[in-house]
């Protein structure tokens, strides 16, 4: 291991940890063509994902939206934003499949599960979902807080909380590697569209490090060899990340401030 670091921890379920590592292999061997110094030869594992956006030494991972613009003590740079297939990036609304109630509106003092306060899809979107109905006031009886996206669809399925907002692409794979976890959910609405969470890097990368990562994911992105590593991640491709292009996280927490409704709860 080198003194720099990559993860792709974000979307890596345990069905999903071979195709991340190849994918890693095919950006690392992009980057060492390119002359890039000390390039891992693996992904990080032995960390939590919000300890390693705070490395300097992180040469690529991948990170939540909403901490980016809600923590300024965060210092990472956006590199590209990754397109997921036939998927709008956000949020899906889920509730168990025998609940009667079929609108975010009718959930009204019941419990809700997120996965942490500061997830853009697990409470940001659901906090604009819920913004519109709540009327300046608590509107959940209960808020869990479960500490992962996972952990919210069991807290759902097994009772423990009536409602969640699960990020799209975790649930799209929870439903192809565990599909028992969400045979006895039902999806109520889906969350405002947002930003797909954004490949970055440490904000001291230079200038020549971050051309040669743009260039590596312009190359996994349409590499042949890679087709069924990206159909495992659902990854159809990137898009360049444009200065104002996690304005619409800002816009949505602002306009559940202009409505009263600041926190979720």
């Amino acid at each position: 291991m080198t003194g720099r670091i990559a993860s792709l921890g974000m979307y890596d379920h345990p069905a999903q940890q071979v195709a991340n590592d190849r994918l890693w292999s095919a950006i690392a061997a992009v980057l060492r063509e390119r002359g890039v110094a000390e390039v891992p030869a693996r992904l990080d594992r032995t960390r939590d994902v919000q300890a390693i956006w705070r490395d300097p030494a992180l040469l690529f991972g991948q990170a939540c939206g909403y901490p980016l613009i809600a923590d300024p003590t965060l210092d990472l740079r956006v590199i590209a934003f990754p397109i997921y297939a036939g998927r709008e990036s956000g949020s899906v609304i889920v509730a168990r499949a025998a609940d009667p109630r079929g609108s975010v509106a009718a959930f009204r003092d019941s419990r809700a599960a997120i996965n942490d306060r500061q997830s853009n899809t697990g409470m940001n979107l659901f906090r604009a979902t819920v913004a519109p109905f709540a009327g300046q006031g608590a509107f959940f009886a209960e808020v869990v807080e479960t500490g992962a996206h996972r952990a919210s669809i069991v807290a759902v399925g097994t009772g423990k909380a009536d409602l969640a907002a699960i990020d799209r692409v975790t649930y799209a794979a929870i439903a192809r590697f565990e599909p028992a976890l969400v045979a006895g959910l039902k999806i109520v609405a889906p969350s405002p569209a947002s930003p797909s969470l954004p490949f970055v890097t440490a904000a001291g990368t230079d200038a020549e490090t971050v051309a040669a990562l743009r260039s590596a994911l312009d190359h996994v992105a349409a590499d042949p060899d890679l087709a069924a590593v990206r159909e495992t991640l659902f990854l159809a491709g990137t898009i360049p990340a444009e200065p104002d292009a996690l304005t619409p996280i800002s816009t949505l927490e602002a306009e559940a401030n202009r409505a009263g409704y600041p926190t979720l709860r």
